[in-house]
């Protein structure tokens, strides 16, 4: 059996070598080098090129390199008949919660302002309240928000969670649905966008969610970029209203040099390092939704086409 692999960083030899560790028998060959393309039963990638996963014609099942899939569906050719899987690993989410725990305290703290006063030479404290006190909005209850929502938990936050249907996780105050988002939004202080990427999240971070945030709110995107519509977020910090911004994310990436997101004074941009998957754990699930495809099972963490995630 033969399998196609695609990413942007190429480590062939490495892959090669641990995908063979898990189905000794596979045949692990790198885009573009497809070889007879009849051969291809599986597909690991990202970003793969518009139009390739169609032409294997007898593919059996395709896995994503990372939790989004975003990417995958924005193929028009995509053959969304195939099983399909992402990686939900707890590295992963472990990765993401760091990533969120940092910027949470950064903006719990008032860290922009301070970096601000440093440039000048300003000595002026602020106080913040407790973490008790302090109301964070996770948008996006699956295994990363939860993840990170349970840790903020454990640290004393305010905690809520907003997700399409309800989510139960401990000491999370729970929203659900559109008729529930306005009260979110209305309570949370610091908003973190976890989100899956589909039709009906692309640009939910416009002026109009941003007016619903109590003034002073931040946010925090570590999510996909085309989530945060960049004038709106740039207009809402400019008015006052929204006091800050991190982002990981981007519409465009790399971000381009010229864009006002890289200077503006209080939002911070990070190279979209928030999370990423181990690359040997990554591997095993592939190895493991091998094998279920051969035995007939439903893959480990498989994408619903119709949902987006």
């Amino acid at each position: 059996m033969a399998l196609i692999f695609h990413s942007k960083i190429r480590r062939d030899d490495w892959w090669r070598e641990v995908l063979g560790k898990y189905v000794p028998d596979l045949e692990v060959r790198f885009y573009p080098d497809v070889g007879n393309p009849d051969d291809i039963e599986y597909a690991l990638c990202f970003a793969m090129p518009h139009g390739v996963l169609a032409g294997f014609k007898n593919l059996k099942g395709i896995f994503s390199l990372g939790a989004g899939v975003d990417h995958f569906f924005a193929d028009p050719d995509f053959p969304k008949h195939i099983p399909f899987a992402r990686v939900v690993d707890d590295e992963l989410t472990g990765r993401m919660s760091e990533y969120v725990l940092q910027h949470v305290l950064n903006h719990h703290r008032y860290q922009i302002d301070y970096d601000l006063q440093q440039k000048d030479h300003i000595w002026k404290e602020r106080f913040p309240p407790s973490a008790r006190n302090r109301k964070v909005g996770i948008l996006g209850m699956g295994a990363l928000g939860a993840g990170a929502a349970e840790r903020l938990n454990y640290l004393g936050f305010d905690v809520a969670g907003w997700s399409r249907s309800p989510k139960d996780v401990d000491g999370v105050q729970s929203f659900h649905g559109k008729d529930q988002l306005d009260t979110f939004l209305e309570r949370t202080e610091i908003l973190v966008c976890l989100l899956p990427l589909t039709d009906e999240t692309t640009g939910i971070i416009n002026k109009d969610l941003l007016g619903k945030l109590p003034e002073g709110a931040s946010v925090i995107n570590p999510g996909r970029g085309p989530h945060v519509v960049p004038e709106d977020l740039i207009a809402a910090i400019d008015s006052g209203h929204i006091s800050g911004a991190t982002l990981d994310v981007f519409i465009e990436e790399p971000l381009p040099a010229e864009d006002p997101l890289w200077s503006h004074p209080r939002i911070r941009v990070t190279p979209h390092v928030a999370s990423v998957a181990s690359p040997n754990r990554v591997a095993q699930l592939a190895a493991e939704n091998i094998k279920r495809i051969e035995e007939g099972k439903e893959l480990l963490n498989q994408v619903d086409p119709d949902r987006g995630y």
